[in-house]
């Protein structure tokens, strides 16, 4: 697959070490000035010196779209000064890779490939990316979240080799930089190991240079411009870190179940409803500010690698859909059921792509359901061919539901307004229930559900 990993720095590189062995196309994007640290292991370093080596893997530094597709072609990996990571208008990654470690997001969003991935803390999964990496040390890093975030930045560094804090050499003024020791140098605590804006910078403790920023640099005090590890083993300094590694792993696992599942599914919206106990057309109705219908196509645009479609009978929705790349379906007689809304996306989904392994139908009036639930409902399924999959609590089942191909023909059949609970009942032994929050199984029936709704946190 295409994959854009934004940032290059050690962890970002130990990041593209997993997913180059296993044989994916990949272009980095960085800083003008990148002030990575352990430099010997970054393909940062490529921005500065043309061109980087870190084991088997080569970063070249690409000037344009032209020259970034030759030296992927040739299977090397690009690397291109791009903060914003622009590129990825003309690249049109599979998955992007949010690696700045800026311990915020910066501007990545769910939205901005089919895949996002985030790395560290800053990010929420299912809200600015699908999945979340852990990267804090200790028993959890490298673990993907898919709910919620990683654990939050400390400001301490992790314990190596019973150091922590006198690991980081720090700036001591702001100013340019002057280091006085190389990478793999041996320092003694107090020994002065850089001059910064003049004044000396000290060692807090003895062992090898494992990093530190190149020579000239405008830094700024307390900027962390090297580090220092009390193992003195020097092949550390030059090769990449077993935490780049972990962290590197969790993105792979992530990467390869999303490679797995990738355009196998479909996801249809059912939004063709009379609204009769509501009294009128409740999906236009306002909650926290915007329609109802709204809310569910901002969770549907967080799974891009899905054909998506909507049955309706709205011009409004069916307009905004469109505009969001989801395709509207017409069903002009809601009153047949919602059988009916069922079998016309089933059949247009299957008909514009055959070799669907599976089809997600949701529905429309459920304003708290989640995107990190719709993902465990996909996850589930990918893992679990042959079965029905679907968010619940407890005992309790509801929307959304994922089924297998192998029961299109029996949903084709349905007539009613009872939908899919008809070919549940068939088949008890192939349910799977993803385990989620009441509210958001809850939909809205009554214009008092709407004033509840509005109440819920974000």
């Amino acid at each position: 697959m295409k994959i854009l990993i934004r940032g290059a720095g050690d962890l970002a590189t130990g990041i593209a070490s997993r997913l180059y062995g296993a044989g994916h196309r990949l272009l980095m994007t960085e800083i003008e000035v990148p002030l990575t640290v352990r430099r010997t292991v970054a393909l940062s370093r490529a921005v500065y010196e043309g061109r980087a080596e870190v084991e088997n893997m080569t970063g070249i530094l690409a000037r344009d779209e032209q020259s970034a597709q030759e030296i992927m072609d040739a299977g090397d990996i690009a690397v291109m000064i791009d903060p914003e990571a622009s590129s990825r208008k003309w690249f049109c990654p599979d998955v992007i890779i949010d690696a700045i470690l800026a311990k915020k997001n910066i501007g990545t969003k769910i939205t901005d490939a089919p895949f996002v991935i985030g790395v560290g803390p800053g990010f929420t999964a299912g809200k600015d990316c699908n999945c979340v990496v852990e990267t804090k040390r200790g028993h959890t890093l490298g673990n993907i979240i898919w709910s919620g975030e990683p654990i939050p930045n400390t400001g301490v560094p992790g314990n190596v080799a019973g150091y922590t804090i006198e690991r980081l050499i720090r700036a001591a003024s702001d100013g340019l930089l002057e280091p006085k020791v190389k990478i793999g140098d041996y320092v003694e605590k107090g020994q002065i190991v850089a001059v910064t804006g003049g004044v000396p910078v000290y060692a807090l403790m003895t062992g090898i240079v494992r990093g530190m920023l190149q020579g000239g640099v405008e830094v700024s005090k307390n900027l962390k411009i090297g580090d220092i590890d009390a193992r003195a083993e020097i092949s550390h300094c030059y090769t990449i870190s077993d935490k780049a590694r972990a962290i590197g792993g969790g993105v792979l696992e992530a990467v390869t179940g999303f490679e797995r599942m990738k355009d196998s599914f479909a996801v249809v919206v059912l939004a063709a409803g009379a609204g009769v106990r509501f009294g009128g057309n409740k999906l236009a109705a306002f909650i926290k500010d915007r329609p109802l219908y709204q809310h569910t196509l901002d969770r549907v645009g967080a799974f891009g690698s899905f054909p998506a479609y909507i049955v309706t009978g709205s011009e409004e929705i069916a307009e905004e859909a469109q505009r969001r790349g989801i395709t509207p379906v017409w069903n002009r007689k809601p009153e047949l059921g919602i059988s009916r809304s069922l079998k016309l996306g089933l059949k247009r989904a299957a008909e514009d792509h055959p070799d669907l392994r599976g089809v997600m139908f949701s529905v429309c009036d459920q304003p708290s359901l989640g995107v990190p639930t719709m993902q465990k409902i996909f996850n589930t399924a990918a893992r679990h061919p042959g079965s029905v999959v679907c968010a619940g609590n407890g005992t309790r089942t509801g929307n959304p539901v994922l089924w297998d191909k192998q029961y299109f023909q029996e949903l084709m059949g349905l007539s009613g307004d009872e939908g899919g609970r008809q070919v549940m009942r068939s088949h008890p032994e192939k349910m799977r229930v993803v385990q989620t929050d009441l509210e958001e199984l809850k939909d809205i029936d009554r214009k008092e559900d709407i004033l509840e709704a509005a109440d819920l946190p974000e």
